[in-house]
């Protein structure tokens, strides 16, 4: 059993659940919003959030890792990363109340957890810059 906070948990799992959602719409070519739709039960509050607000945000958070992936596109990046990058954007540019650190720390977490080794300093560092430009001063 884990000695993490009960929300903090909760929003882990909500993060690991938007994830599989965004892969499994991008792998399928079928709009996130379907995936969901289809689900038996729908996902937490915070999950169903997270892909929700990456689908209507979608130009815009590519546009930004487009710009701090030096000699990558967002069309080039493994999918499971995509998915991840594009979750954490999110959180930055939209969820205020996740500090910087835990917003970078979770993404490297599930690029760690389901992507290669790589991926967890590309992921890193991707984020690190898009932090700088979406929450500039002092890193909470």
């Amino acid at each position: 059993m884990s000695d993490a906070p009960a929300s903090v948990t909760a929003r882990r799992e909500a993060r690991e659940r938007a994830l599989s959602l965004l892969y499994e719409a991008e792998s399928r070519g079928q709009p996130v919003a379907q995936i969901v739709a289809d689900l038996p039960i729908p996902p937490a509050r915070f999950a169903l959030d997270i892909v929700d607000g990456v689908a209507a945000h979608l130009d815009e958070i590519d546009e930004l890792l487009d710009d701090h992936a030096h000699g990558w596109t967002v069309d080039r990046m493994a999918a499971i990363d995509r998915a991840i990058l594009r979750i954490a954007v999110y959180e930055l540019s939209h969820h205020a109340d996740v500090p910087t650190g835990v917003v970078i720390s979770e993404a490297v977490e599930l690029a760690s957890a389901y992507s290669t080794e790589r991926s967890t300093a590309f992921v890193n560092g991707l984020l690190a810059a898009a932090a700088e430009e979406l929450r500039p001063g002092p890193a909470d």
